[in-house]
């Protein structure tokens, strides 16, 4: 009896333990969380959006926003909610994390998109990052240090911590830049903090846009965005939007994002 009891938990086991939207998926002493678009039936594999949270945010908290929620899922892609340590992100510069080198935070995303794509029917090849103020920081860190694992990049609302690196890592990548223009709590000149401060916009795209060989900028206009626009010769595109207001997230101006990634081909 006592055996056959073992055995009925360890067979139902994965199913009482599975992880998702409303329960944490372990990876190492850290964690995320996973919904997939609705409908899918796990017949082939889908394209994924990994969102970093701002400042003090969680995982949990992302999952809570039924209207990001479901704008991922309308792009027919699963929603990858990455959770920072004590709600922070540890990147290089940063005002408690000055001599970082992100090296932690890389080897993190690494484990979380290995065990989605092992656990969770997810396309390696589909994988997009994005997020919002200090989850903004997040994705360009990701975008100009740790391209390899990702289709693209939509940073909002956050830029890197003092100065870009010198460089960037190959391979050359997608990335579509939304910011508000009077943001106060992260200005597109930036502003000090402690030691240190937050960077100039600007100068994440300039370097970008020298190190992927992106041309001249053509405007385009959206309801809500002013951007101006640039490609490379294999494709790629670089996108600064800008949108009239401060410190704000808009699942509109991320299905922007989204959209320009799926035009470039990249997801």
């Amino acid at each position: 009896m006592r055996y056959l009891i073992s055995l009925f938990f360890l067979l139902t086991a994965p199913a009482a333990f599975a992880c998702g939207a409303d329960s944490n998926c372990p990876v190492g002493d850290r964690h995320y969380r996973i919904v997939m678009p609705e409908g899918h039936d796990g017949s082939t594999p889908v394209g994924a959006l990994i969102w970093s949270h701002g400042y003090k945010g969680s995982a949990a908290g992302v999952m809570r926003n039924n209207g990001l929620r479901r704008m991922v899922s309308d792009a027919g892609l699963a929603l990858i909610a990455a959770q920072g340590v004590n709600g922070t992100w540890d990147l290089p510069y940063g005002p408690r994390t000055f001599d970082s080198t992100g090296a932690a935070e890389f080897a993190y995303f690494d484990a979380v998109i290995a065990d989605a794509t092992a656990h969770h029917h997810i396309d390696p090849d589909r994988i997009i990052a994005s997020g919002f103020s200090a989850g903004g920081m997040m994705v360009w860190n990701l975008a100009c240090s740790h391209p390899e694992r990702f289709a693209g990049f939509i940073p909002i609302s956050g830029t890197f911590w003092l100065k870009p690196p010198e460089t960037c890592a190959s391979p050359v990548q997608s990335i579509v830049h939304i910011h508000g223009d009077r943001d106060r709590t992260v200005p597109l000149t930036g502003r000090p903090i402690g030691e240190t401060k937050q960077g100039e916009v600007q100068e994440a795209l300039a370097l970008y846009q020298t190190f992927g060989g992106f041309g001249d900028a053509r405007a385009a206009q959206t309801d809500t965005l002013a951007c101006e626009n640039r490609a490379n010769p294999t494709g790629d595109v670089l996108e600064f939007c800008l949108f009239e207001g401060g410190h704000s997230f808009s699942t509109r101006h991320l299905a922007y994002g989204i959209q320009r990634l799926k035009d470039a081909g990249q997801i």
